[in-house]
């Protein structure tokens, strides 16, 4: 009888764990992203939705004129534009994207994000774990 408690004690910890994969946002609720972060003046504002050695999503407001300059990462970056203008540049070539538009940033390649105006977006990067 033990031994089956434990197990269930098991499960429920595990379950837990995964209730809080994906945080700050409000479960079995409908969701508009772009409402999920707030501009500031004269910043960028990040929001951690959920982060692992396998993947990291976060939602960015970015003023007008903020950038992140040129660096690379290491995994695979997915950029959703959620709201607004912005310049994208991957490795010597630029992209101007709005609302709707989505670019990929391959991993080990310098890029840099320039907000042409105020813009949200969300970021998903997954690492390759061989």
């Amino acid at each position: 009888m033990q031994f089956v408690l434990k197990i269930v004690k098991i499960k429920e910890k595990q379950l837990e764990r995964r209730r809080h994969m994906i945080k700050h946002l409000n479960h079995k609720e409908v969701l508009q992203l772009k409402d999920e972060v707030s501009y500031q003046k004269g910043q960028v504002v990040s929001k951690t939705i959920t982060k692992s050695p396998y993947v990291n999503v976060s939602l960015f407001a970015f003023d007008k004129g903020e950038d992140l300059s040129p660096h690379t990462s290491t995994g695979d970056a997915l950029v959703q534009v959620l709201d607004g203008k912005v310049t994208v540049t991957i490795a010597d070539q630029s992209f101007d994207l709005i609302t709707g538009d989505s670019i990929v940033m391959p991993a080990n390649i310098l890029h840099a994000i320039y907000a042409k105006e105020a813009f949200k977006m969300l970021l998903v990067i997954v690492f390759n774990q061989v």
